[in-house]
């Protein structure tokens, strides 16, 4: 009966892993296009967001920045490693400086006080 119960939790394991895995792959495919796509190139940094979920957040050679969600750290953390994306413990001042934003950014930052777009859900 234990090594029943033990067999069923390996299985269970494995199939996560398999799930984490297969994240993982899709992730690092969607990194390695944003690297293509932005200048050939990319870094990164790991946040956790709630919920276990994880933000990859990305700096293009280009200085163009985006997000991608994980699920799981270990998710996020294996599709850095498969893209080869260079990673930072934090989204500190190099790495931030490296970002380009643009009059979208600034108008959405400074939102209707200056003029910018209103956001639709309010």
């Amino acid at each position: 009966m234990a090594d029943t119960k033990q067999a069923e939790e390996q299985a269970g394991q494995a199939a996560l892993d398999a799930r984490e895995q297969r994240w993982a792959a899709r992730l690092a495919r969607q990194i390695t296009a944003f690297a293509r796509s932005h200048g050939g190139g990319a870094e990164g940094q790991l946040a956790h967001i709630g919920r276990g979920s994880t933000r990859i957040a990305l700096v293009g050679a280009n200085g163009e920045w985006g997000n991608l969600v994980a699920p799981t750290r270990a998710s996020a953390a294996r599709a850095a490693e498969l893209a080869g994306l260079t990673l930072h413990e934090e989204f500190d001042g190099e790495l931030a400086a490296k970002v380009r934003t643009g009059p979208y950014e600034w108008s959405r930052m400074a939102g209707i006080q200056l003029g910018g777009p209103r956001n639709p859900a309010a």
